[in-house]
């Protein structure tokens, strides 16, 4: 079974930028969120929460050591913090966008580590 919740309840995001290109580092709130991320959190998925911006690449690079992945999307901030009439020209705030998007995951992978310990035990008790 899956759930959609916010990708705010699994992770922290920062963003910055290069240029026109946006910078985007996702880190799990906890390690167990990491693969249920991985293969949920594509670039396809980013590229979706970013369609208005039009992004013309996006690109994923996994971090597993530090439970976290780091997108790169081009040509999302209006020419950049030079070109740009846009208030955040920096992309500061587009860390956000991507935090507030609903995501599916498998519901036992929102369980607390402790209370799917509890349901392995043969008759319910530690």
């Amino acid at each position: 079974m899956t759930s959609a919740v916010s990708l705010y309840q699994l992770a922290h995001a920062r963003s910055g930028d290069k240029g026109n290109r946006l910078n985007i580092a996702v880190i799990c709130r906890e390690p167990r969120f990491f693969e249920p991320l991985r293969e949920r959190l594509t670039e396809d998925f980013v590229a979706g929460v970013f369609r208005e911006r039009r992004p013309t690449a996006v690109r994923r690079y996994e971090l597993p050591k530090l439970h976290a992945f780091n997108f790169v999307l081009d040509e999302v901030l209006d020419g950049g913090v030079n070109g740009s009439l846009g208030l955040d020209g920096h992309g500061k705030t587009l860390s956000f966008l991507l935090l507030s998007a609903a995501i599916g995951i498998p519901a036992d992978a929102l369980e607390p580590a402790e209370k799917r310990s509890h349901e392995l035990m043969p008759g319910g008790s530690p």
